[in-house]
């Protein structure tokens, strides 16, 4: 029996979320979204993916309600709805899992309450103000130590320095 190409079959809330998220690259052009990359071209370029699986991933968060597709002057914007920010605990949580379970010669990034300063718990909690802070109030910036990885592709550079999620980057 061959196996299936999808979700559709199983009556399964997970599954149907899987079919929206699930695709190789989507959770990361979610991650560059949390940052604030709007655009397909410093996707492209920060991610390191074909443009056409961008393009079918970006077609595929849209249609699902997940990010808004919107024309700037000469120029297409992506940016997450609020369906999309739900996500954040999501990626958060998948963030922290790698860091501790995955072999990484390479800083962990650090998520902050904007608010106060605060760098969060990992559990996401603000341990000052004793509140998990939404997306939009989190700061972020690379951890300390040398990073064998540094990229220097615009998006990279201007994550270099403490940076308000959703917040478009320079």
């Amino acid at each position: 029996m061959a196996l299936g190409t999808g979700y559709e079959a199983q009556p399964c809330h997970l599954a149907r979320a899987l079919e929206v998220i699930g695709e190789r690259w989507t959770m990361l052009i979610l991650r560059d979204l949390f940052y604030g990359v709007r655009h397909f071209s410093d996707l492209l370029e920060h991610l390191d993916v074909s443009r056409g699986v961008l393009t079918e991933r970006l077609d595929t968060l849209v249609a699902a309600g997940v990010v808004t597709r919107r024309k700037v002057g000469r120029t297409v914007e992506y940016e997450l709805t609020p369906a999309g920010e739900e996500l954040w605990p999501t990626l958060f949580g998948l963030i922290r899992w790698g860091r501790r379970h995955l072999d990484a010669d390479f800083p962990a990034r650090i998520f902050a309450h904007a608010t106060c300063g605060t760098d969060l718990e990992e559990s996401g909690l603000c341990p000052r103000c004793g509140i998990v802070p939404t997306v939009r109030d989190l700061d972020s910036r690379p951890g300390d130590g040398p990073n064998p990885r540094r990229r220097d592709d615009p998006v990279a550079v201007a994550l270099r320095d403490r940076h308000r999620m959703l917040t478009p980057v320079p």
